[in-house]
C-alpha cells in the first residue's frame, strides 16, 4: 500500500476533532515557513495567509449554523477569533509580529483540539 493510499484511509476514519488537529497543524506550518519568506516571497506568504483565513472563515461559517452543536458561547467566541485573524492577516502580509499572533491562535486551538498527552508542539 503506497503512503498516499494510506494517508486517504486514515483520513477517512478520522473523527472530526481529529481532522481539525491536522488542519490546524498543516495551516500552521505553511504560516511558519511563510515567516521566513524573504521579500522576493510574498506570493508563498501571502498564499500561506489567505490559507489561515479561509480556514478560519469556514470554521465561522459553521459556527453561525443552527445545525453547530457547540455551545453557544463557544460558537460566538470562534466567530470573535475568525473575525480578529482576518483582521490580523491583513497586517501579516509585511509584519513578522502579525504572523506569529497567527501562529499563537492557531497554536492555542491546537492545545484545546489535541488527544491527551500530545501538545500542539509535536503537529506545527
Amino acid at each position: 500500500m503506497s503512503y498516499q493510499a494510506y494517508q486517504t484511509a486514515a483520513a477517512r476514519t478520522e473523527d472530526p476533532r481529529s481532522a481539525e488537529y491536522r488542519l490546524f497543524g498543516q495551516v500552521t506550518r505553511a504560516l511558519l515557513a511563510a515567516r521566513e519568506c524573504g521579500a522576493s516571497e510574498l506570493s508563498k506568504r501571502a498564499d500561506a495567509l489567505d490559507w489561515n483565513r479561509r480556514m478560519w472563515t469556514a470554521f465561522a461559517a459553521d459556527c453561525s449554523s443552527e445545525d453547530n452543536k457547540l455551545p453557544e458561547s463557544l460558537r460566538a467566541a470562534i466567530i470573535s477569533l475568525s473575525i480578529f485573524v482576518s483582521r490580523q492577516t491583513s497586517d501579516a502580509i509585511r509584519d513578522n509580529d502579525a504572523v506569529d499572533t497567527l501562529i499563537e491562535i492557531n497554536r492555542t486551538i491546537m492545545q484545546g483540539l489535541a488527544p491527551q498527552g500530545q501538545g500542539a508542539a509535536s503537529a506545527a
